[in-house]
């Protein structure tokens, strides 16, 4: 499978892994949901920012799941990963609040992050709000411009 995750601008995380400040892409949920089960390693993630076109590709080398976090385990998974995940030191208590109700909680550990050309994609049957798509192919849902 390919996968594309969609990225909150304001956070400006792109450039972080493309510059490989960070490492690992966290994905935190108060349900399981994409790309819990799909998600392997040695498979390409896809990354764009919300509103931009997608950018960078990176491998994943290794998938780590949690669950039944609590606050107090979201707080030490953020001490453990944060700077591998391009937080700064001084921001983590400000995600411990942000993802404090999260009861899941995936790190994707990316190598091989690189620059490609850019491509839009449609999103239509994923749902607007979409912020990881999994596929066979990205080919499959590249825009037609």
């Amino acid at each position: 499978m390919e996968h594309i995750a969609i990225m909150r601008k304001s956070w400006g995380l792109t450039k972080k892994i493309l510059s490989g400040d960070k490492r690992i892409e966290s994905r935190w949920y108060a349900t399981r949901r994409a790309p819990w089960k799909t998600l392997k390693e040695g498979e390409i993630v896809y990354f764009k920012e919300s509103g931009d076109p997608v950018t960078i590709k990176a491998v994943v080398s290794k998938v780590e799941r949690f669950e039944g976090l609590t606050p107090e385990k979201v707080r030490a998974l953020l001490k453990r990963m944060y700077k591998e995940d391009g937080i700064e030191k001084g921001k983590v208590d400000h995600y411990t609040k942000e993802f404090k109700r999260k009861r899941y909680c995936m790190l994707i550990h990316l190598k091989d992050p690189q620059s490609i050309k850019p491509f839009n994609i449609d999103k239509r049957g994923f749902g607007i709000m979409s912020a990881w798509i999994s596929v066979e192919s990205v080919d499959s849902i590249k825009a037609h411009i």
